[in-house]
Formats: C-alpha cells, sequence, structure tokens
C-alpha cells in the first residue's frame, strides 16, 4: 500500500505551477483549507484560475491569495459577500476576470468531470446573459442550455479525519463542495485535522475514498477563516 503522507503543507502544494487550474474546497468559511491556501501564497504560483464557492473573505485564504495577485481568473457562484473585500475592488479595477456559474450547476459541472460526462443540459440560466453563446436544444418543448464539465489540474481539500491512504471523512457541512472536487482534478491536496493509521476508519463511514486523492497532510488545530477575520487577521 502507498502512503500518500506529505510532510508539510508546503511540500504538498510545491509542484502547482504558473497558470494552472485549482479548485478550492469550503463554502465560505465552512471547509476552506486555509492553511494549503497560505502556502500556496507562499509558494507563490501565479496566473491561476480557481474554482470555489465564493471568492473568499476578509484578506486571508483565498481572499489573501487573490489580493497577492496570483489568481487571474475566479470561476464561482457568489463573488460577493458580507466580508468579501477584495474580489470586489480587484474586478472594479480590471485585475480578474470573473465567469459566473450558478451554485447547482457549478456543482453538476464538477460532478460531471469526476464522472467522465463532458457536458449536459440545464434550463437554469434560459434566456440570462449567462446563456449568451452557449449551445440550447429543447426537450419536451422546453430549452436547456449546454453547460461543459469542469475539471481542474488540482484540488485543494480540509476534511476531518483522513488515513494514509487517502480515505477521507468531513466534519458535516464542511463536506460541500469537497467530495466532487476531489474527483475531478487530476491532483488532489488534502489537510486533515486528524491522521489515523490504515483501517482505522470504518469503511462506512469514509465519504471520500482514497483513490480520489493523491496527498494528505496532518495540520492538528486547524485556523478557522472566521476566527482569523474576527481579529483582524491578513496574510501574509
Amino acid at each position: 500500500m502507498i502512503s500518500k503522507k506529505f510532510s508539510s503543507v508546503a511540500e504538498a502544494v510545491a509542484d502547482i505551477p504558473d497558470g494552472a487550474i485549482v479548485m478550492v474546497g469550503g463554502f465560505g468559511a465552512s471547509g476552506s483549507p486555509i492553511e494549503l491556501l497560505h502556502a500556496l501564497i507562499d509558494h507563490g504560483a501565479k496566473d491561476l484560475t480557481v474554482i470555489n464557492n465564493n471568492t473568499g473573505n476578509g484578506e486571508v485564504g483565498l481572499a489573501a491569495l487573490i489580493g497577492n495577485g496570483q489568481v487571474s481568473k475566479m470561476i464561482c457562484s457568489f463573488p460577493r459577500s458580507s466580508q468579501s473585500r477584495v474580489f470586489p475592488r480587484m474586478y472594479k479595477e480590471g485585475k480578474i476576470e470573473l465567469e459566473l456559474v450558478p451554485q447547482g450547476t457549478l456543482a453538476e459541472r464538477i460532478r460531471a468531470a469526476g464522472a467522465g460526462i463532458p457536458a449536459f443540459y440545464t434550463p437554469t440560466t434560459v434566456g440570462t446573459v449567462l446563456a449568451q453563446g452557449k449551445e440550447d436544444r429543447k426537450f419536451d418543448g422546453r430549452t436547456y442550455v449546454m453547460e461543459p464539465w469542469l475539471k481542474a489540474d488540482f484540488a485543494l481539500i480540509k476534511c476531518e479525519v483522513a488515513d494514509p491512504l487517502g480515505n477521507l471523512t468531513y466534519n458535516k457541512t464542511a463536506r460541500n463542495f469537497s467530495p466532487i472536487m476531489c474527483m475531478a482534478a487530476t491532483t488532489t491536496i488534502v489537510q486533515t485535522g486528524k491522521l489515523v493509521t490504515a483501517g482505522e476508519i470504518d469503511p462506512e463511514h469514509v465519504i471520500t475514498p482514497g483513490i480520489f486523492v493523491n496527498r494528505v497532510v496532518e495540520v492538528t488545530d486547524p485556523i478557522h477563516e472566521d476566527t482569523l477575520i474576527a481579529g483582524a487577521g491578513r496574510y501574509p
């Protein structure tokens, strides 16, 4: 059995190149892999395309990665929320590109990539600007827009418990997009709050099987995004 354990977050992200497409797990602060994101900032890869539900909060984590000028394009559902400051400013200044995707469509595009489905049809954006330039077809008299899969070179994921083989469990709603992102990325990098021995996780409790995970690094007592924001934290 091949161990996927890495010794540090820096080592785990060290080969992410300029121009990579990176999926980032999390729904707002819930499940956000702060330590991996900060390691990516330190690593310095730039011109990244990032896929996430939103665009980060405060000046830490994903928002800090954007603020450091390392992201050229965001693909997301919620580019602005109550704590988002960095992305709205940079977007208005023309420093970053946005592809807006309805949340259900975003999830399905990611899931489709993991399932090997190159495209699907949905009625969600029919008649809106988001459908412009896209193929559409009628089924049972109703118009549907074709949406392509979303694949990534890397996925940065946070889980609660993992084993060295990459089997993962999550903390309740912190699961969110993470399982499908693990399936849709060529290389999945996971930070776990607790690393246990192989076989210690009940197979019935495994949410993401190790076949979809490439690297695991233990980050005990991980930072929570909301805690950093409440303390006016910023990175670097």
